[in-house]
């Protein structure tokens, strides 16, 4: 792929807290999950996000090929912290947010836009992201962009994105999420949605119809966090570069297994000064 996937969203410290006791601390966030798994997909990905000098060291400690790191903005101040907790489905039940300096992210990313309009973007509709001006933005620029959605969120960034959804070129949820989607507009208006739902099939909408499936292969998850940022960062790798919507979801859901399954990505020491 030639194009430039720039991934909009947090970078993050995660914490994950599940029913049977499991607690899981590591490197989070939508730009990083994503952008890291489309370029493990032989995709050109920059993370466009906001990070703190806590996590300053980064582009260091992971490095990965096919990663720019060139869109990360280090600023003064602690960088966005999550704590989530999930049932005894793995599904979310709960999740406490600092933002910390990821506050600033719009004004980077618009930024970022403005000055990369021949980029594709993926942008994570997130708190604390403000969605209308980047959307408005990249509608001005006929950019190419792609979005996702996180529940506990996903409402309030569904009416802030409407007017601008159908231009999306896929929208990325999971089948709760996609409920609200369809609640809050036309599905026969959306050119694509990928919609995951845990070990079910993966399934793809063109327009309201199915597409295609895919059934995840059957792992025992160490942790969920990050799983779909995965999905989505690999199936734009494939779809940007072959426009192959069956291969692409394949590839998404075997890679999204995998992830369920690997250690956690290690929080970097703070970077001396």
């Amino acid at each position: 792929m030639h194009t430039r996937l720039s991934v909009v969203g947090n970078i993050s410290h995660d914490t994950s807290h599940y029913s049977d006791g499991r607690r899981c601390d590591r490197l989070g966030g939508a730009a990083l999950h994503t952008a890291l798994a489309a370029a493990r997909a032989d995709a050109h990905a920059a993370p466009v996000s906001v990070i703190g000098h806590d996590l300053a060291g980064l582009p260091a400690t992971h490095p990965q090929p096919g990663i720019d790191w060139s869109a990360l903005a280090i600023a003064h101040g602690p960088s966005a912290a999550f704590t989530l907790t999930y049932g005894t489905d793995d599904t979310l039940t709960s999740s406490q947010a600092d933002y910390g300096i990821t506050e600033g992210l719009t004004r980077h990313a618009l930024d970022h836009i403005t000055a990369n309009a021949g980029d594709f973007f993926h942008i994570s509709l997130r708190r604390p992201l403000q969605p209308e001006p980047l959307l408005v933005e990249l509608t001005n620029q006929r950019a190419g962009f792609s979005v996702d959605l996180f529940l506990p969120s996903a409402a309030d960034m569904i009416r802030a994105a409407t007017p601008w959804l159908h231009r999306a070129a896929v929208i990325f949820t999971n089948a709760a999420e996609y409920r609200l989607l369809a609640e809050a507009l036309e599905p026969d208006t959306l050119p694509l949605v990928a919609i995951t739902d845990g070990p079910r099939p993966a399934r793809l909408l063109t327009h309201g119809q199915p597409l295609a499936a895919a059934q995840p292969p059957q792992v025992n998850p160490t942790d969920v966090t990050g799983a779909g940022d995965t999905f989505a960062g690999t199936f734009l790798a494939h779809w940007l570069a072959s426009q192959d919507t069956a291969r692409a979801l394949d590839q998404a859901v075997h890679a999204a297994a995998e992830h369920l399954t690997a250690p956690p990505l290690l929080i970097p020491a703070p970077r001396r000064s």
